[in-house]
């Protein structure tokens, strides 16, 4: 059973899809990493009318392909529905969603970070309110991204739990 202040259970999370969007949604437009590792090219291949030559190094941009508007309809809006009835996840098998990597190469912590995540956030979701710190309101929060190794909020989200009452 799923409910206001019942523990949520990692048998709960597949009766939760809204929540998994919700992720989806956060992975496109904030991946743990602006750049997957380095690849380099076995042979000289010809991409998008572009010439990648054997032996260079590639990086590929999953920040920017979460924003792309030839793959997403309004890229820069956050809509968990977009993923609602859509088969595309995380797990490298869907190109313009692949915030973990693909292939054989693919981050070898997916499915435990995919896992916590969703209980995690769920857990909090459920046992708390939640109210932005300082009374800021949503439309004033700071949704830049700070570059580096890792992609970080430009300027700290603090948000306050808030006891849900019985």
């Amino acid at each position: 059973m799923i409910g206001c202040g019942v523990p949520l259970e990692e048998s709960d999370i597949s009766k939760l899809p809204y929540l998994q969007a919700i992720i989806k949604e956060t992975f496109r437009l904030h991946p743990p990493v602006p750049f997957l590792l380095p690849r380099k090219a076995e042979r000289n291949v010809d991409i998008g009318g572009y010439t990648i030559p054997k032996d260079a190094h590639v990086l590929v941009n999953v920040w920017n392909i979460g924003r792309d508007p030839t793959i997403w309809v309004n890229p820069t809006l956050f809509s968990p529905d977009r993923f609602l009835g859509s088969d595309i996840d995380v797990k490298g098998r869907n190109f313009e969603l692949a915030p973990f990597g693909a292939g054989r190469r693919i981050c070898p912590g997916l499915q435990l970070a995919n896992r916590m995540l969703l209980l995690m956030l769920g857990s909090l979701v459920n046992s708390f309110d939640w109210k932005l710190e300082g009374d800021m309101k949503p439309e004033d929060m700071d949704m830049d991204d700070k570059f580096g190794i890792t992609l970080q909020k430009a300027q700290p989200l603090r948000v306050v739990p808030v006891r849900i009452s019985k």
